[in-house]
């Protein structure tokens, strides 16, 4: 099956051809740096690694540019309050951004550029639109786009020029000719920072910036743009009217957005004081509990973070985990290089169909349930051919947690790493106590000494494990 692509321009799933053969060029909207990052950005950041690592996976030669807006009326708002700088500010928060993503384990993409470095690539881009006569100018005010002189305008969001309200973002100027004219270059207040241009002392608008940099580094047209689904309109939007003014051709083939995370069944919003923090969401839980969280939902859907959700999460992680130590202990090959199995396939198919890491994870459940299935039956009789198909398993779970980027450590640092931290849900310190308790248990109820057995399975209930004894044979898992 070849990758599949849901592109927001279309309304529909299309087959993914890039402009440039085995080569592809994604631009996503980085965040403002005027603030720490919450749960909501992560999303966003997470699951365009997941598609940077899957195409990578692929065999294409991807070049990823995400970039900073790092001035902005927000940031100099900041700015005044704290009576800092405003690259002060920009840059204590990228740096604080980039800890927070390298501690989920988040690829770098290939380029990371900051409005501010770019200024003149900016200034170059306005008087191209002003000497087509796509952007205007009126001495002594802002810079703006015209609206009307794009016909396509709200081809992405299928919405009316008309619909265009001034939003937070979106200079409310008397000086506009049209009330849909959005600004590319606004003049500095008093105290403000400033970059000279032929037009005032000023600052770039939020819209051109993208415009600017992604012509930049990945020319006039590429493959794919994403962002959070709060993008398409107006800035999407507005980069297209850009782009395409300048250049009279295709902005972007494909176009992707994920969904909203909400909070307890409530959109995140300042107003209702709901904002989860990275920073905060990272003491409380260990970061492959996030990350699998943030990707237990089709990229496309919201996600709902709550306390119930997420100690389902890492009850799921810790079984993972504890068939990683367990097929290990039973002497799997950890070496083995196989995509050949079943389980590989499905995940494979799953990537394909527009990057279903929900499907992607429950396939790495299954594996899970086969192997210790496997385990249990074969527990007496560890056969080379039952230590391949568990081998297989193990590799395989391996890999597509590389995909995803989890499971980079052994199980025994994930699960001492969470009795140190002093973590949310510690299920089990020792994973590899499970088959020993559980022979002993087996054990002691053929010699029918059920007091020892009742006080065995009260000491894997304290770990959180859960018994099912069925015909003759015991199976666990872990509790809720």
């Amino acid at each position: 099956m070849n990758l599949k692509i849901y592109n927001t321009f279309t309304g529909k799933k299309e087959e993914f051809i890039p402009i440039e053969k085995k080569k592809v060029k994604m631009y996503v909207c980085g965040p403002t740096v005027y603030d720490t990052s919450h749960i909501g950005h992560a999303r966003s950041v997470v699951i365009f690694d997941v598609i940077f690592r899957w195409l990578k996976h692929l065999n294409y030669d991807v070049c990823y540019v995400r970039n900073f807006t790092d001035i902005d009326d927000k940031i100099i708002k900041k700015a005044n309050q704290t009576g800092k700088d405003s690259l002060e500010i920009s840059q204590k928060f990228i740096k604080e951004f980039h800890n927070e993503m390298d501690a989920l384990n988040v690829l770098r993409p290939s380029i990371e550029p900051k409005a501010t470095e770019h200024i003149q690539e900016i200034i170059d881009f306005i008087q191209l639109l002003i000497k087509k006569e796509k952007a205007y100018h009126i001495k002594g005010k802002d810079v703006f786009f015209s609206l009307e002189s794009f016909k396509d305008y709200g081809k992405l969001s299928k919405r009316n020029p008309d619909d265009m309200k001034a939003g937070a973002r979106i200079c409310v100027n008397d000086s506009k000719k049209n009330h849909g004219d959005f600004v590319l270059w606004k003049l500095a207040k008093p105290g403000e920072p400033f970059w000279k241009s032929p037009w005032g002392n000023g600052r770039p608008g939020w819209h051109i910036e993208c415009s600017a940099m992604s012509y930049k580094y990945l020319g006039k047209s590429f493959d794919i743009h994403g962002g959070g689904k709060d993008l398409i309109f107006p800035h999407h939007e507005n980069e297209i009217a850009q782009s395409e003014a300048a250049f009279t051709q295709t902005f972007v083939k494909y176009w992707i957005h994920n969904g909203f995370v909400d909070i307890n069944n409530e959109k995140m919003s300042k107003s209702l004081g709901n904002f989860i923090m990275i920073k905060d969401v990272l003491k409380n839980y260990h970061p492959d509990v996030i990350k699998l969280f943030l990707l237990s939902k089709h990229y496309r859907s919201p996600i709902d973070y709550n306390e119930n959700s997420m100690n389902e999460v890492i009850s799921g992680l810790d079984k993972i985990y504890a068939f990683l130590a367990r097929s290990y202990n039973a002497g799997a090959d950890i070496n083995i290089n196989t995509d050949l199995s079943v389980e590989w396939e499905k995940f494979v198919k799953a990537m394909n169909d527009d990057f279903n890491s929900a499907k992607g994870i429950a396939v790495m459940f299954e594996a899970v349930k086969k192997g210790n299935k496997i385990l249990d039956e074969n527990k007496d009789n560890l056969s080379s051919n039952v230590l391949k198909d568990i081998s297989m398993l193990y590799r395989n779970i391996k890999k597509i947690g590389k995909i995803f980027g989890l499971l980079d450590q052994s199980p025994e640092d994930y699960f001492n790493a969470k009795k140190q931290a002093g973590l949310k849900k510690q299920s089990i310190d020792e994973p590899e106590k499970i088959d020993m308790l559980i022979k002993a248990r087996t054990k002691a109820r053929k010699s029918k000494d059920f007091e020892t057995a009742d006080n065995i399975r009260k000491q894997l209930q304290d770990m959180n494990i859960i018994l099912k004894d069925e015909n003759d044979k015991t199976t666990w898992e872990f509790g809720h």
